[in-house]
């Protein structure tokens, strides 16, 4: 199931960063991307081995698509390349994705592949929240705050390797208000109050979210103190994403907690794209006409609209 995908994005650039938002005309100054992380940025590694995938995204970085890794037949690696897969976690896991949606890249083998296309590339231009979803199936609040240092700490290796195979500019955004999905209230019959906060978001989670963003951000200190050549980013997803979340209306957007594409009322889901029963008739999960209007596309992941209003106030 998708929404055992949320791990955070890594992504590698090169050269200098000028600022991007919607009205930016000039190109970006970097002649590459490297992105590590799951179905938020994934353009084609789940579609190259298990199941097709929509339209890619960050056209406002002014590069051409990045390849997926998994789909090098025709691909160009000149501008960079993607590691990403839908359902991706920071740590193994022991379920395939047939079982519950988790993809088996996880971002140490991400590591692994970009090691493996740095070393066939005789010149690198000199040159990553799905543990948390998966955690909240699988352990109690108790157990999952128990794991986030050892999510941090394999998080942390991963950025240190890349650093000592050349990497140098980091861009780390950190999770987002998992609690606000439209799918993390699914299975959540008549909730205490209390339980969800004014704008339906389980609060439980955004906690837990909150609590890993603080060990994230303090180990991000830490390897700017270790790694001294590199430059890290750490943009905060999180601030955003809620603040949007909060004003809604204001921002003209519908209620955060409707989809554009598939069904999602009360305790029934179908996904988009997908058939479902509900009240006994067969219903098709087909998008919205007004996809601008919404926050969430599919329950899982941002709309564009969203996306765009994200990428402007961070």
């Amino acid at each position: 199931m998708e929404c055992a995908a949320v791990m955070l994005t890594l992504v590698l650039l090169l050269a200098p960063l000028k600022k991007i938002t919607s009205i930016a005309i000039a190109p970006c100054d970097y002649p590459a991307i490297y992105n590590f992380g799951d179905s938020n940025s994934d353009t084609g590694g789940i579609s190259a081995v298990f199941e097709p995938i929509q339209a890619p995204y960050a056209e406002l970085m002014r590069l051409p698509y990045l390849s997926a890794y998994l789909d090098s037949i025709g691909s160009n690696f000149r501008h960079g390349a993607n590691f990403a897969t839908g359902g991706s976690t920071i740590r193994r896991q022991n379920e395939t994705i047939f079982q519950s949606g988790i993809s088996p890249f996880s971002l140490d083998v991400q590591i692994v592949h970009f090691h493996r296309f740095q070393s066939r590339t005789e010149e690198l231009y000199r040159q990553g929240q799905t543990d948390l979803a998966v955690g909240f199936r699988q352990m109690s609040i108790i157990q999952l705050r128990t794991a986030i240092p050892d999510i941090i700490n394999q998080f942390s290796a991963a950025v240190t390797r890349l650093y000592q195979q050349g990497a140098r500019a980091f861009w780390i955004h950190n999770t987002g208000p998992i609690g606000c999905l439209p799918i993390s209230t699914l299975y959540l019959r008549n909730p205490k109050p209390g339980v969800l906060d004014n704008y339906g978001c389980l609060k439980s989670q955004n906690k837990m979210a909150l609590e890993f963003n603080r060990q994230l951000k303090a180990r991000i200190r830490t390897l700017r103190a270790e790694l001294g050549h590199a430059a890290i980013t750490y943009v905060d997803v999180y601030a955003a994403k809620y603040e949007l979340i909060s004003n809604a209306k204001s921002q003209d957007f519908m209620v955060p907690q409707k989809i554009c594409c598939g069904l999602h009322e009360g305790n029934t889901h179908v996904w988009c794209g997908q058939k479902g029963i509900v009240r006994g008739a067969e219903v098709f999960g087909g998008a919205c006409v007004n996809p601008l209007d919404y926050i969430s596309w599919d329950g899982i992941h941002y709309s564009q609209a969203a996306n765009q209003w994200i990428a402007d106030h961070i």
